[in-house]
């Protein structure tokens, strides 16, 4: 059980990754710069390989102010290092073999040993 999740489908996006053989992804990390400035919060992810998994849901295009906000918080994760791989509810719910295989050509990208150990053909919980 992990208290982090702000969603079902973030809940649902963990223990995917979780049944798929990777390690079980840190919630709601707090990204800052190296100065320790905050830079952003990622939904998922691993701090030590720097992959952050986001499930974009309906509010980040609910304006187009809070869509521009997402693109810059993207972007400056990106640039401290951090490959964020992004889902939608339709890629969790009829593609995530795609998905899974997004986060472990990341994983494996960052250093992450285990990435022949995955199971991309693990479908999600309803």
């Amino acid at each position: 059980m992990d208290g982090g999740a702000e969603s079902p489908q973030e809940t649902r996006t963990r223990l995917l990754l979780i049944a798929a053989g990777f390690p079980p992804p840190q919630t709601q990390i707090i990204v800052c710069d190296r100065f320790g400035s905050f830079v952003g919060r990622v939904d998922m992810g691993w701090i030590e390989w720097k992959v952050a998994v986001e499930y974009d849901g309906p509010q980040h295009w609910a304006s187009p102010a809070d869509h521009a906000h997402d693109v810059e918080r993207l972007s400056d994760l990106e640039a401290q290092g951090w490959t964020i791989v992004r889902l939608t509810r339709d890629m969790l719910r009829y593609r995530s073999s795609a998905f899974l295989e997004r986060v472990r050509d990341a994983m494996q990208a960052a250093g992450w040993p285990h990435f022949a150990s995955i199971n991309v053909d693990v479908r999600p919980s309803r």
